[in-house]
């Protein structure tokens, strides 16, 4: 998917997609908020208003109080494009969530998945 393409995707409609990825490996969403919240610096209440709007990812990040500084450390294959080597701003944020609701999923530790 273009990088263009990606960022007008709605928020709130890949939101519940993540959480179903998460429960189905036996993950929580309060896994994947802590997640979501540690890549961007919303509150848990940002995050739930965010989850509950029409927003797409392109304001979703544009909106995001902070960006965590340890970010370029994700690094990772997600749908077949190293996530280390995007380009796109805007399409490597996105990409980054994709990657650490992916180690979610695939059983890492939370301490793992927030690079502490």
């Amino acid at each position: 998917m273009a990088a263009r393409e990606i960022s007008k995707l709605l928020f709130t409609t890949v939101y519940p997609l993540y959480v179903q990825k998460a429960e189905r490996k036996n993950r929580t969403r309060e896994e994947v908020d802590t997640i979501i919240c540690w890549l961007t610096g919303y509150s848990r209440a940002e995050l739930n208003k965010h989850a509950t709007v029409n927003i797409d990812f392109q304001h979703f990040f544009d909106q995001a109080p902070a960006i965590h500084p340890k970010c370029p450390e994700i690094k990772g294959v997600v749908c077949g494009v190293r996530v280390e080597d995007i380009v796109d701003p805007m399409e490597q944020k996105i990409r980054f969530l994709d990657k650490l609701i992916d180690e979610l999923a695939k059983g890492k530790s939370m301490d793992k998945i927030l690079r502490q």
